[in-house]
């Protein structure tokens, strides 16, 4: 029977991002994750790293200083997927005064020790920028954040999680978790061995199941007491480009809400998000009909061209696990994250660290955080070291993408400008050693047989949807005949074991 020092339940960034680190600690490390990992709230946000400017006016101010610190940490470490971005705040004469629009901008540039990133500036919205934009609004602020591709962030952490010595159960569901003293038994069922069932043991025990974070108090660990979790849904539209620029706007609605318009794999552009209590099931939710007309609306309040359903090409839609601080609107409720310890190790009582909210861009300082609690409980190992090693592919500069882009068309010159970009922004410096590897037959839309055998061997994708929608987003150009002969040509790969399965 295989013991852990710590066994988390959960992979999503905030699973994956304590694995990592407590692996590089040294710690022994199991992580079960019942489905695809980022399968749940992590490939669900609005893909930005940014300090949420709009929480300034919610008071808070230490998370937004962490956030905007970390900016610049993960940029450091994954410049490949982690890129800067600047976003068009126009000026709306019927909402937030000027002044109070600059006071919170001067506050964003300097609360969080900004290095790199460019300052705020006042922006003329008669010339290029406000182009897409109605003619009344003719000025603005233009302001920094970043871009990140979610579910890659989880997968890297993941992938560096396990070369450090972790195991990293994807497709395992932990159906019971039981003390036994000072020490947790774990009963594992596998989905992708036919539900197959092991126990393991672990000295601690950390839940990081997001949404399903109380059903696994209640269900695994057999406890009905009431916890602290609030569902929270947020539906984003993606539509055809609605403009040509670089730049994302961040637009003010009457509601006192915010949304986001970010131009998305180079031909579509990216809205949301709504706020709204969920109750149900997180697997199943959905976008409802009254979040993609407040979306569009939204959106047509500003762009001369009115946004309608007809431009909407895909939705997605998550459910936030944001801790219940008693907020009366879910678009107030702290995005804060919250850990709570219970047990204890030195009364012979094995601990459980249960994690609430949290938001993706502090993931790391989170993961910080819960190692500072489990050493408290197991013995410390090591110092924090995850905001300057890089992630998987990211041992490149900051400024180093264009030229690793021009170093890969050169070794495989078969790639498209487009899809070379879109693998260096994947993968990084991995995008060579794929390419080294031979790219073999395209298999649509710039997925060569080398990636795909990539995807499998070293980050766990199983199915179509996993290599389309989580490790990539080619699931926008695959028509559905060619994403059914795509699942046809991988469960053939691996029933034929021509590749294994990670």
């Amino acid at each position: 029977m295989s013991h852990f020092d710590v066994f988390i339940i959960g992979g999503g960034i905030n699973g994956c991002g304590i694995a990592r680190d407590a692996a590089g600690r040294g710690y022994s490390v199991g992580l079960a994750e019942m489905n695809d990992l980022a399968s749940g709230t992590s490939s669900w946000s609005t893909k930005l790293i940014h300090g949420g400017l709009r929480y300034l006016e919610h008071y808070e101010f230490r998370l937004v200083r962490e956030a905007l610190m970390e900016r610049e940490v993960l940029w450091g470490i994954a410049p490949h997927i982690v890129r800067p971005l600047r976003f068009v705040l126009p000026y709306h004469s019927g909402l937030r005064p000027a002044w109070l629009l600059r006071l919170g901008l001067f506050l964003y540039d300097h609360i969080g020790g900004r290095k790199q990133l460019p300052a705020t500036s006042t922006v003329d919205l008669t010339g290029p920028l406000g182009a897409p934009l109605k003619s009344g609004y003719t000025k603005g602020f233009e302001y920094s954040d970043a871009r990140v591709d979610d579910a890659r962030l989880v997968v890297l952490n993941a992938r560096d999680a396990e070369a450090r010595g972790a195991a990293i159960m994807v497709g395992t569901e932990v159906i019971e978790a039981r003390r036994e003293g000072k020490t947790w038994r774990i009963r594992l069922r596998d989905k992708r061995a036919g539900g197959a069932e092991r126990t393991v043991t672990a000295s601690v025990l950390v839940n990081m199941a997001g949404p399903w974070v109380d059903r696994v108090i209640q269900r695994a660990m057999g406890r009905t007491e009431a916890c602290h979790i609030r569902l929270v849904q947020g539906s984003h539209i993606v539509t055809r480009k609605l403009f040509d620029h670089d730049r994302a706007y961040i637009f003010q609605n009457a509601d006192q809400r915010i949304i986001f318009a970010i131009p998305y794999e180079r031909d579509f552009t990216l809205i949301g998000t709504t706020d709204r209590d969920y109750e149900g099931d997180p697997s199943e939710v959905a976008i409802t009909q009254g979040e993609t007309d407040y979306l569009c609306q939204a959106a047509s309040d500003y762009f001369e061209r009115p946004v309608t359903r007809d431009d909407v090409v895909w939705t997605y839609s998550g459910v936030r696990p944001l801790f219940d601080d008693g907020a009366s609107k879910a678009q107030e409720a702290t995005r804060d994250y919250v850990l709570k310890l219970e047990g204890d190790a030195a009364r012979g009582e094995a601990p459980v660290l249960n994690g609430f909210g949290g938001k993706i861009t502090t993931y790391r300082k989170l993961a910080e955080e819960a190692l500072e609690r489990i050493g408290e409980q197991i013995g410390k190992r090591g110092a924090p070291w995850t905001g300057s090693r890089p992630l998987p592919g990211g041992d490149l500069k900051t400024d180093g993408v264009g030229a690793l882009e021009a170093e890969l068309r050169g070794l495989a010159p078969e790639l498209s400008p487009e899809t070379a970009s879109r693998m260096v922004a994947a993968y990084g410096s991995d995008a060579l050693v794929i390419a080294r590897a031979g790219l073999g037959r395209d298999l649509g839309h710039g997925l060569y047989e080398a990636e795909l055998r990539w995807l499998v061997e070293r980050e766990w994708a199983v199915g179509a949807e996993d290599v389309l929608w989580r490790r990539s987003k080619l699931g926008l150009r695959f028509s559905a005949a060619e994403v059914e002969a795509l699942a046809r040509h991988l469960d053939k790969l691996i029933a034929d074991k021509t590749i294994k399965a990670a």
